[in-house]
């Protein structure tokens, strides 16, 4: 496999390789948004709100927004798995699961808008319920999605990635929120759809990747599953997850990892990958990496890091 792969040139070249494995594109407009519900929460406002989503159908999502008028910078918060289908977006926003995994609310009250979309297979994405009851079927229905698509030639991730770009196309456009500040941040498997959408979709300005910084090498040597989602036919051919984290660069990038996690397992290895890259590019202050000890989930210790990172990169 390639390393380093400099000058800007040959990151664009790869970037555009994997976006064909992939088939992401930016949208062209962004889809018309429609306000279901509002309710006024604890120093923010909570918006059930529906827009159509990468696989063409309309799909709803919460949006927490600030007090007051902005502009605000924003995030995309994805949420993690768990094999939990019935939670998605509710566990971002700290309706649902668990109170560690709630980014939204502690964003919103720090003035940083934040919009939670479910991942197709969960929650209010699943084929035979919606809600935040779990369905005996929930697990084969995830499936599903992923094997149902492969049939047709065409991957999980790639709808994922096409939501998540439809999902920054709303975010521009909500009134108070600042286009030109808005990130993307996530856990396990939302970690990995935060580490891929901001590498292929340059509108994302920083990009925070928890408990997903393993490669596809290290995950096979120690015998680790592999997420549905990340089952992309040929990618390392071209890339592994290190060298997707080289095309956040020269953009902010955080990566937290913990030392017990085996989905972040060589994130010392990737980190100091993508390290040689925003080097080279004069950025070594935008890339940062922090590991804790424990295990895969989310602590109030690493919200917390979370939290004032986003803050950082927020500002004008």
């Amino acid at each position: 496999m390639e390393q380093d792969r400099e000058p800007r040139e040959s990151r664009d070249a790869l970037r555009g390789r994997v976006a064909e494995l992939v088939d992401f594109s930016v949208p062209s407009s962004a889809p018309d948004l429609k306000v279901l519900e509002e309710r006024g929460r604890d120093g923010y406002n909570e918006q059930l709100v529906r827009y159509t989503s990468g696989d063409r159908v309309e799909s709803p999502a919460l949006l927490l927004l600030p007090e007051g008028e902005g502009p605000f910078p924003a995030v995309v918060a994805y949420h993690q798995h768990h094999s939990q289908w019935h939670i998605g977006k509710s566990e971002v926003a700290g309706l649902a699961g668990d109170p560690d995994q709630a980014l939204g609310p502690g964003l919103a009250r720090r003035g940083v808008a934040v919009l939670a979309p479910d991942t197709i297979g969960f929650e209010d994405r699943r084929r035979s319920r919606a809600g935040t009851a779990p369905g005996d079927d929930d697990e084969r229905q995830y499936y599903n999605e992923m094997a149902y698509r492969l049939l047709d030639g065409e991957l999980l991730m790639s709808t994922i990635l096409a939501d998540g770009a439809q999902a920054m196309s709303v975010l521009g456009q909500v009134q108070g929120v600042d286009r030109g500040r808005i990130g993307v941040v996530g856990h396990s498997m939302g970690g990995t759809t935060a580490l891929f959408h901001g590498a292929l979709d340059e509108r994302v300005r920083f990009v925070c990747a928890s408990g997903t910084a393993a490669t596809y090498r290290a995950k096979m040597a120690a015998g680790t599953g592999i997420e549905a989602s990340l089952v992309i036919p040929g990618i390392r051919k071209v890339a592994d997850i290190d060298d997707v984290a080289t095309l956040i660069a020269p953009r902010p990038l955080l990566l937290v990892s913990a030392a017990e996690d085996p989905y972040s397992q060589d994130a010392d290895d990737i980190a100091e990958h993508a390290r040689n890259t925003y080097a080279a590019l004069s950025a070594e202050d935008a890339l940062r990496h922090v590991r804790f000890s424990g295990g895969h989930a989310l602590t109030k210790e690493r919200v917390d890091l979370i939290d004032e990172w986003v803050l950082a990169q927020s500002q004008p």
